[in-house]
């Protein structure tokens, strides 16, 4: 179990990809990760876009990222409501500032654009927002998985395999 004693932070929100939120989760896990949801509020019941549940663990306000050596932002339309939270923004920062691994798929890159590090940084999402990613100073690259530092992006749920591979490889090294 490689990654016994690793913490990972997955956004949920409604909306999320059903596949993109909970594949990462359960190979993470299947790795010896904890990973907890966490949401705007404890304890409550998210909504993907197929309708497959996740409850929060925690509030936004409730983590710290001192506390967790990664974060997974899914896809779907989530991310349009997640980079709305300052706490969100203010979790990926810090994340970023310490060299974490950050995972984000699909629409997640919406994420990373309103946090504000996709500067000369190379990455993939869903073609959809290619335009946003670039405008934001990142370069886009149409590949399965782009790896950029602590950066791992991926463009859609067929890209799981890969994109989950290379994300447990850097958090191994954590």
């Amino acid at each position: 179990m490689r990654l016994e004693g690793k913490k990972v932070i997955a956004f949920v929100e409604q909306d999320f990809e059903d596949l993109e939120l909970w594949y990462p989760v359960l190979r993470l896990r299947e790795e010896g990760a904890q990973v907890d949801f966490v949401g705007k509020t404890a304890n409550q019941i998210y909504y993907g876009k197929y309708g497959v549940p996740a409850e929060s663990d925690y509030a936004l306000a409730d983590v710290s990222a001192t506390d967790y050596h990664a974060i997974l932002v899914p896809g779907g339309w989530a991310p349009d409501k997640l980079r709305r939270y300052p706490e969100v923004i203010q979790l990926v920062q810090s994340m970023n500032k310490d060299k974490k691994p950050i995972g984000q798929i699909c629409h997640a890159g919406w994420v990373l654009i309103s946090a504000d590090i996709l500067q000369n940084k190379q990455v993939t999402s869903t073609p959809g927002i290619k335009d946003d990613m670039t405008n934001a100073g990142a370069t886009w690259v149409d590949k399965p998985v782009v790896v950029d530092g602590h950066l791992i992006s991926s463009r859609r749920p067929p890209d799981l395999p890969v994109y989950m591979k290379t994300f447990s490889d850097i958090l191994s090294k954590q």
